[in-house]
């Protein structure tokens, strides 16, 4: 039913889903749909639970490597997989982490965007030796939001992202966090 959304979604966006319109592309009784979802808001918040479990798993595979070596490559990692998701996994480009739905979708008591900023806290805490302090939360909530802005701008310009913005993203982001983190790092 997951996977019959997120091609759903991608096809009639979040407003044109309907319990009905998934259970035929699902090849399911509505029955069966509203046995495990009371409503597509819970669909689409499971699909997105399982979505951010599969960005989280493609970082940890890429931070498991011997290829990063200093936080900035985690950075680029994260920009990267946020990229390939829009370019390759059904419904993300149109839910993301769940933001067209619900700002607190993912955690009741923080945004979503707030929820990938812990998330990255945690990895470039423990990759990195970054210094855990309230600081890097914060400085990672902007990051967050700007990638988040300009990728979106980049898939609004072009099907596949504008490769210019999505550069000028990585860029931003990128030299940002380098002044804020690495003041962090030298500090911890």
């Amino acid at each position: 039913m997951l996977d019959a959304c997120a091609e759903l979604v991608d096809e009639v966006g979040y407003e044109g889903l309907t319990t009905t319109l998934l259970a035929e592309r699902a090849e399911v009784a509505i029955g069966s749909v509203y046995q495990f979802f009371p409503d597509k808001r819970a669909i689409v918040q499971a699909l997105t639970l399982r979505t951010m479990e599969a960005y989280l798993q493609r970082l940890n595979e890429r931070f498991a490597g011997d290829d990063l070596t200093n936080w900035w490559d985690g950075v680029d990692a994260a920009i990267d997989e946020y990229i390939t998701m829009h370019r390759t996994v059904p419904g993300f480009r149109t839910l993301h982490f769940g933001d067209v739905v619900d700002l607190y979708l993912l955690d009741e008591n923080r945004d979503n965007n707030g929820v990938i900023a812990d998330q990255l806290a945690r990895v470039l805490v423990d990759r990195f030796g970054i210094a855990d302090v309230p600081q890097l939360r914060f400085t990672l909530e902007i990051a967050v939001e700007a990638a988040d802005a300009l990728i979106r701008l980049a898939f609004h310009r072009k099907p596949t992202g504008d490769d210019r913005v999505l550069a000028e993203a990585k860029a931003l982001v990128r030299e940002y966090l380098h002044r804020q983190v690495g003041i962090l790092a030298n500090a911890g």
